[in-house]
């Protein structure tokens, strides 16, 4: 399993994010997605996640469904949903996400689109 450390902040080309705490059965996480940054649409088999909106007004997909989002705001992507997070403001978008399942290794994400061209 591909477990992330408490406190350290992982870097990605889209912004970065920190585990808060991770427990069996739940993982809580801080997500900073950059203007213009976008998540793959990606999918997981073992976990769902709720999402709370800190800062910024994020573009969220859920299956086929495509919103914004503002501060105070929350969803819930069910298991095996396709989902992906956009930044298509001029300022930094801030999510908690609580993610909830059997297993909450970073390799549980099918992508099926990347425009980083990171592999499914």
């Amino acid at each position: 399993m591909s477990v992330n450390e408490i406190g350290t902040v992982y870097e990605r080309p889209w912004g970065h994010y920190k585990t808060l705490e991770i427990q069996e059965g739940f993982q809580v996480k801080s997500i900073t997605v950059n203007p213009g940054g976008r998540l793959s649409l990606q999918s997981h088999a073992k976990r769902a996640e709720h999402w709370v909106v800190i800062k910024g007004t994020p573009t969220v997909t859920i299956n086929d469904d495509v919103r914004d989002y503002h501060a105070n705001q929350a969803l819930y992507i069910p298991l095996q949903s396709k989902h992906r997070l956009e930044n298509f403001t001029q300022d930094i978008v801030i999510i908690v996400e609580v993610q909830i399942g059997s297993y909450l290794g970073e390799d549980d994400i099918v992508r099926y689109d990347d425009i980083y061209g990171r592999t499914p």
